[in-house]
């Protein structure tokens, strides 16, 4: 189900028409629909029901500490990749034994707070990194629990700079590395080996990469005879960000899972991000000018990269959408871009869009993963707020960033 959508051609969100918003809260700024929020992660819950996994929300896609909150109440644990991250994990009340940090730079202060804070698993990714670990559990006399992360080749057929499982990219050990690694921490007594972890991209819409990683998996097990506690299969479960494209299919990896768990004394960890936050918001921006030239119509809209970098970081596509939409039509190079000096500052390019004037607002769509979790302060602009809306009541969950403050630090 949406929550977001257009009703009698103004869009709103769940009971609350956008123009109304823009009236209340100052643009740009993040919407986000709480309504599609549980949606999305009780739909990905019922749809693995049959093997209960732990949902480890990926913090890195949207920290919000409002939404957290949300999450938490829903049962949701969190995957970190920072000790920030998994501070604010804590705080929004998540339990420290729903927690996964992982990441190929740990520090060892980060280390030594999440092993303080007692959490579910450190993933390892590098035996300078066990070392590490092994050292500081024998300072402070405890069995730390660890995984590790595979590489296992595979790539998801995504977008190169969302790619993250071939055997060229940084993260975690490939096959033989994993294998000699397991030897090694088998005398290392202050370490516990509950976990194999994986994770080989983001936005994947095939099942058929994630059968080869449980295939990669299967391998593991029969070498090393090891029976992993935790197997933890990651995110990477992608949504539909243009109208033609297919979202990955949740009942058909249910049933690959399931069969791969059967006989596996093992609990599922997966940590989806984009797939229970991803279209849950949208970004409302003013059209501050239209300026015509070229042969084409800029739209130049008051939100730029840095405040949604995913377009100008790969590409990616947000659809746009008018709050109000009208009978008449504009048609030719329209070309959406923001205030940044910058090319790359540019959301999309239409060949025919509902009429638009200076001073109307649109709304990029999808963007509640990696949105404002990606925003900056590029050429000394405010980061935005952000809004959350429940049925028929809305509420500011992070303010605007002040021009004092900006400017002072």
């Amino acid at each position: 189900m949406n929550y977001i959508q257009l009703r009698k051609k103004n869009l709103c969100v769940e009971n609350i028409s956008a123009l109304k918003l823009v009236k209340k809260y100052k643009t740009p700024f993040y919407c986000y629909s709480i309504a599609q929020l549980k949606n999305n992660y009780h739909n990905l819950k019922n749809s693995f029901k049959a093997i209960k996994p732990i949902i480890c929300f990926s913090v890195k896609s949207n920290s919000n500490l409002f939404l957290l909150k949300e999450l938490k109440k829903m049962g949701s644990g969190a995957d970190v990749v920072s000790i920030g991250e998994l501070l604010k994990a804590i705080k929004a009340g998540i339990n420290p034994k729903k927690i996964v940090f992982s990441g190929i730079g740990k520090t060892e202060e980060e280390i030594r707070i999440a092993i303080k804070k007692g959490i579910l698993l450190i993933n390892v990714e590098s035996e300078s990194e066990v070392n590490l670990i092994n050292k500081i559990a024998k300072q402070t006399s405890k069995k730390i629990p660890v995984g590790i992360r595979l590489n296992p080749n595979v790539t998801g057929k995504t977008h190169q700079k969302i790619s993250t499982g071939g055997k060229n990219e940084k993260f975690g050990l490939v096959y033989n590395d994993f294998i000699n690694l397991c030897k090694k921490m088998k005398k290392m007594k202050n370490l516990d080996l509950q976990g194999i972890s994986v994770h080989i991209g983001s936005q994947i819409t095939s099942v058929i990469p994630f059968r080869k990683v449980l295939h990669e998996i299967n391998k593991i097990i029969n070498k090393t005879k090891i029976n992993f506690k935790f197997i933890d299969l990651g995110g990477g479960m992608g949504i539909s960000y243009k109208k033609k494209e297919k979202q990955i299919n949740l009942k058909e990896y249910s049933k690959i899972v399931s069969k791969f768990i059967k006989n596996k004394n093992a609990q599922i960890i997966f940590e989806p991000g984009r797939f229970i936050i991803g279209n849950t918001g949208i970004l409302i921006t003013k059209v501050i000018y239209i300026k015509k030239s070229s042969g084409k119509n800029f739209i130049i809209l008051d939100a730029g990269m840095n405040d949604l970098m995913r377009p100008a970081l790969y590409n990616a596509h947000h659809e746009i959408i008018p709050l109000k939409k009208t009978k008449k039509i504009m048609k030719g190079k329209i070309e959406f871009v923001g205030p940044v000096c910058e090319s790359s500052d540019k959301f999309s390019n239409e060949k025919i869009f509902s009429q638009l004037k200076e001073g109307d607002y649109i709304a990029l769509a999808n963007v509640g993963a990696y949105g404002m979790s990606l925003s900056s302060n590029y050429n000394t602009r405010p980061t935005i707020a952000e809004v959350a809306v429940s049925g028929s009541n809305c509420k500011i969950i992070k303010k605007r960033q002040s021009l004092e403050s900006l400017i002072n630090n």
